[in-house]
């Protein structure tokens, strides 16, 4: 098969692109920079914006499924820019698809789009959209995962995953963030720390698009709908946090702030930010304090149902292997 994966230098893109070259796919990758690594490996790159929809038509064009993947991430910037990546990006992705009959389209969402700022204890894919969301990340990609699920049809089937905080060797956003933060004193524990949450090793969030892939059929049981994905594994946050710290050698967080005292001042921050002008991301969101201080973990059966889901990499394994990982990096070598 000839796949197109968006975002395919990034950190889940890589997972997915290795294991469709893997599976014998002909993979091609349309990214905003260039990739040598993924060029050694025979991946046609192409260079280009998700938003520019003639480029996204050309990176598409004589393939039989695309994953999209590709976003813009965070917590914080204009809403301009995530609308004109995740929702106007999403939208050419899939009149790309629709304009030349691809018959596949896998989503990378996220379990944010249904975040409303409350505990989320083993909610399945029944959840509803929240109202109002606290940052424009969740939003734009809710927006975006409607508009792929409204593509489903007769001859365009569609998918949405919504994987739930990915990590693993080769990370370069959540565990970098984290140890340096740790490093730098920067790093509270943000509530009372019995918070339960769910996260993703990054092989098991591949596989789960694989999967999808490999059931995704018109009319099929997975066309038109949205999954959780993770690894089953709920666990008080502020533990695994510290684990993962440990991965690099990194002294657990001690210091704390109670969720309502980050939270307020999570919102004196994005006022005086946006009253200024800044454009870096302030140390604390409201978004991110209600995130640090809830509960997030998922019921898997209709991931395990209809997508034959099953995490392989457990959190021990992949917590063993990071540390592997981290040994071979500056990342994990205390300066």
């Amino acid at each position: 098969m000839r796949v197109l994966v968006t975002g395919g230098n990034g950190f889940l893109g890589q997972a997915i692109v290795r294991r469709l070259l893997a599976r014998g796919d002909q993979v091609r990758s349309l990214q905003r920079s260039a990739s040598p690594e993924l060029e050694a490996l025979g991946v046609d790159c192409v260079k280009g914006d998700i938003a520019d929809a003639e480029i996204v038509h050309q990176a598409a064009a004589g393939c039989h499924a695309v994953f999209h993947v590709a976003a813009k991430a965070g917590v914080w910037g204009r809403y301009d820019d995530y609308h004109r990546a995740n929702v106007s990006g999403t939208q050419n992705v899939i009149a790309a698809c629709q304009s030349q009959a691809i018959r596949k389209l896998i989503y990378t969402s996220s379990p944010s789009v249904v975040f409303n700022g409350k505990d989320e204890v083993g909610i399945d894919e029944s959840v509803s959209y929240p109202s109002r969301y606290l940052a424009h990340y969740p939003l734009t990609k809710a927006i975006a995962e409607r508009s792929v699920m409204s593509a489903n049809g007769p001859q365009l089937a569609t998918v949405s995953l919504r994987p739930h905080l990915i990590w693993g060797p080769g990370d370069n956003h959540l565990v970098p963030r984290l140890i340096e933060r740790a490093r730098s004193g920067q790093l509270r524990q943000v509530g009372n720390g019995k918070n339960l949450v769910d996260t993703t090793y990054v092989d098991n969030a591949a596989e789960a698009h694989l999967l999808a892939e490999q059931r995704l059929e018109t009319g099929s049981n997975a066309a038109g709908k949205a999954y959780f994905i993770s690894n089953g594994e709920p666990q008080p946050l502020w533990d695994l946090i510290n684990r993962l710290l440990a991965c690099a050698d990194v002294a657990p967080v001690t210091r704390r702030i109670s969720a309502k005292a980050a939270y307020t001042v999570g919102g004196m921050l994005e006022t005086i930010y946006t009253l200024t002008g800044r454009t870096d991301e302030p140390r604390m969101t409201r978004f991110v304090a209600r995130q640090l201080s809830t509960a997030h973990w998922f019921r898997l059966d209709a991931a395990r149902r209809d997508l034959g889901y099953v995490p392989r990499v457990t959190v021990e394994e992949g917590l063993r292997r990071l540390t592997e990982s981290l040994k071979k990096t500056s990342v994990g070598i205390q300066k």
